[in-house]
């Protein structure tokens, strides 16, 4: 099995490991899921959420499954004013991935990026891997790399 998350985790000789689980499709949170299924606490299983700051820059955020995304602070980190979710149509447009499968690995395009800074209190964190029921373990400082990303505090 391959993704655009998996193969590019692959072409940066990523150290990761995917985690598969049997998705519910009436599941309210995708994370949180991943969570329950995986065994792993939520603080470490991180949801990628696409956001638009200022109404014309895309953003992606992750932030723990246990928490929500601040999006003053998230704007802020981005040296922008305002930042809102994005519909749930644009972002699977932006990225390629469907809602429940977006990983910040892999998008059809490279956004600027912030992740979480609680990430970094853990040796390896859990992201979606691009599909619904598959997850990717690894280094937060190495998605950090790959992704480029900013680590700031976003979560509330």
């Amino acid at each position: 099995m391959t993704t655009p998350a998996i193969s590019q985790a692959k072409q940066l000789h990523l150290d990761h490991t995917l985690h598969q689980y049997s998705h519910d499709s009436n599941t309210p949170s995708f994370a949180l899921e991943a969570a329950d299924k995986l065994g792993i606490p939520a603080e470490q299983i991180f949801k990628t959420l696409v956001t638009q700051v200022d109404s014309k820059r895309w953003v992606i955020a992750l932030v723990p499954a246990s928490t929500q995304a601040n999006m003053k602070r998230l704007a802020k980190a981005v040296g922008g004013k305002k930042a809102s979710m994005a519909a749930a149509s644009a972002a699977e447009r932006i990225t390629g991935y469907v809602l429940g499968g977006v990983s910040p690995l892999g998008q059809k395009k490279q956004h600027t990026t912030v992740i979480d800074q609680s990430a970094l209190q853990f040796q390896r964190i859990f992201v979606s891997a691009g599909k619904r029921g598959l997850e990717i373990e690894l280094a937060p400082e190495d998605l950090g790399n790959a992704t480029q990303a900013i680590f700031a505090a976003i979560s509330l």
